[in-house]
Order: structure tokens, then C-alpha cells, then sequence
């Protein structure tokens, strides 16, 4: 049985518009112009107790707006959503109690405060029991290593620190639902590790259910077999990150690395040659031709290294995007 059940959401913003300079800026005190912008259009979807969703779409294709309905921050035009079998917008305290959101670009720490003592006034909030609070924090700092910074007003904190005490305080209720809307944002690469291996520990030790969204697909790859793409407020995708590659990306991408610099070999005959550095050629080629592509390179060249690689999973998605966008067009031109 699914813990999330999204049907037909619909989310449209009234936005106020005005031309610009100062006669438009008068006019519009007396009189205001407004366009209607539709964020999410007719969003369905299901996640089963324990699955982690990517949840993936350019900038203003809808993600956050989404999220925000499932937390219950804003109430849908229309459509039906079930979390745990509550409706959110109705911000049932019971419903509350079970789920938790957190957006890397805002922070529920008091500044000017030690994290500790954020951690109890959200304890307070969810009225935990001291000793339940006391083991979960606990449990929290070793596995976040934070230790350390418990006493440190947050704003002495660095952003990676910073971002792990924003986990630590979304998760001291020990939510059954998670929505992560790019927890490892402006952070480093060493930090964004640690992070998603947080966010993997938590999952299989409480079987959480997660839909994650992320501008980096080093978090999608490692936490999610299934991913949601939205673009303009339609979904365009939903179903295994493997699968979306192996029907999208018909080829392959074959590095070579020489042991002497090769003159006059035609490397453009076998494929698209995507980068050359001294003796070091990147190829892509169809994916049936690979075997005998590589035959042929291993032949005729003198390999020190060879290796043969799936596409990025970023292009295969703006592949995505791209064929959808020329549907879109080409559909308004008829």
C-alpha cells in the first residue's frame, strides 16, 4: 500500500504584472493587472513505505511548489493527495507529528543560538518524551559526527555544518515521511558524501519514505532507483533510473588512453569524438557498435586503458527535456 498517493494536483498563482516606468506604476494603484501561472498541472503519482523518489526538474518546473502541498505549506487548486492517510493541507497535528521538510535554502535554527538549543525547543514543540528525545539525539549526533558543534551559535557554523544540524532537527521526531528539497546545497563534494550517506542510513534503519529533490545528480544516483522528472508542471517521466537511461541514451561513451601520440587515425569514423586531451580521446557510439568499435580501437592503437560508460545521467535527462520541449513546440505550431 503507497504512503503517498498524488492525483491530478494543480497548483495556479495569481501574479500581478505591470508594464514598466511611472505612468504604469500609477496606473496600476488604481487598477492591477494580473496572469494566472500554472506551477503544477495535474501532478499524479505514488511512493511505497520505504522508497526514496528523485524528484527532478529545471529551475520553476514545479518541484517545490509540489513539496509544499505534500508538507500541507500550500493548498492545491485542485487534485486529491494522501500522505499517511491524512490530507496535508488540513495540518492535522497527528500528521504533523509524522512527516518533516526540509529546503536547503532555509534554515529553522535560531541564529544567534547553539543548535542544542534549537534541538529542544523543537522537542518541546512535538511534545517528545525527554528520555525517546535523549536516545534519538543521541543516535543523531554519532551518526552526523556533530558533536562537536552542539554548543556553537549557528551562525559560527560553516554551511556544512550548518546543513547536518538542519538534518539532525528535521529528524528528531523520527518522521515516517521525509521531503528533502536540496539538502546538499552550496556544501562540498567531501560534505554532500556524508550527507547522502546520512540520508541512506536513516532510510534503511527506519525505512523512511523519501522524495528528494536535487540539482546534483551524485545525490539522485546514489539514494534513488526511481525518479520523477516535471517540467513546466507536467510530469515527462516516472519510473527506474536505469531504465530511463537504457531508452533515452541508445549509445555508449568509450575513453581510451594511448601510450604514444597516434597521427593520422580517423577516430571521427567510429563515432562522435566528444573530447581529445594529448592521449586521451572520449568517443560516444551507438550502443550495438561499442563491442566492435572497441575491437577495432584495441587492434589498431596502442591502449594503455580502456574503458566503456553509460552516458551521464545529466544528459540523458535534458534529453528528456529537450524532446518534450520540441513535442511541446511543435504541437502550438499546428
Amino acid at each position: 500500500m503507497s504512503q503517498i498517493v498524488v492525483r491530478e494536483l494543480s497548483k495556479t498563482f495569481r501574479v500581478p504584472e505591470r508594464a514598466g516606468g511611472l505612468r504604469a506604476a500609477l496606473r496600476s494603484l488604481i487598477r492591477r493587472t494580473y496572469r494566472e501561472v500554472r506551477a503544477v498541472d495535474r501532478v499524479s503519482f505514488s511512493v511505497a513505505p520505504g522508497e526514496i523518489v528523485g524528484f527532478l526538474g529545471p529551475n520553476g518546473a514545479g518541484k517545490t511548489t509540489t513539496l509544499k502541498m505534500l508538507a500541507g505549506l500550500l493548498h492545491p487548486t485542485s487534485g486529491e493527495v494522501s500522505v499517511l492517510g491524512y490530507t496535508p493541507w488540513r495540518r492535522q497535528a497527528d500528521y504533523l507529528q509524522r512527516i518533516s521538510m526540509l529546503m536547503g535554502q532555509r534554515t529553522q535554527l535560531a541564529w544567534d543560538l547553539p543548535a542544542i538549543d534549537s534541538f529542544e525547543v523543537h522537542a518541546a514543540v512535538y511534545r517528545l518524551r525527554q528520555d525517546a528525545c535523549r536516545n534519538t539525539l543521541d543516535e543523531l549526533v554519532a551518526l552526523l559526527d556533530i558533536g562537536d558543534v552542539l554548543r556553537k551559535p549557528v551562525r559560527q557554523l560553516s554551511l556544512g555544518e550548518r546543513m547536518k544540524c538542519e538534518l539532525c532537527a528535521a529528524l528528531l521526531h523520527r518522521p515516517a515521511v521525509l521531503f528533502l528539497d536540496e539538502p546538499t546545497i552550496g556544501v562540498d563534494i567531501t560534505m554532500q558524501a556524508r550527507i547522502r550517506q546520512f540520508i541512506a542510513e536513516y532510510n534503511a534503519r527506519f525505512g523512511a519514505t523519501i522524495i528528494l529533490t536535487s540539482h546534483y545528480m551524485a545525490d539522485v544516483t546514489a539514494l534513488c532507483r526511481r525518479i520523477i522528472l516535471i517540467d513546466h508542471g507536467k510530469i515527462v517521466f516516472d519510473g527506474p533510473l536505469a531504465s530511463l537511461s537504457a531508452r533515452l541514451a541508445p549509445f555508449k561513451v568509450i575513453v581510451i588512453d594511448l601510450t604514444r601520440d597516434v597521427d593520422g587515425f580517423d577516430f571521427a569514423a567510429l563515432g562522435d569524438v566528444l573530447a581529445r586531451e594529448g592521449r586521451k580521446v572520449t568517443l560516444r557510439v551507438p550502443k550495438d557498435a561499442a563491442a566492435s568499435v572497441t575491437g577495432r580501437l584495441l587492434a589498431d592503437l596502442p591502449v594503455l586503458d580502456l574503458t566503456i560508460e553509460d552516458p551521464p545521467i545529466e544528459d540523458v535527462i535534458e534529453r528528456v527535456y529537450a524532446s518534450t520541449r520540441s513535442a511541446a513546440t511543435a504541437e502550438s505550431a499546428t
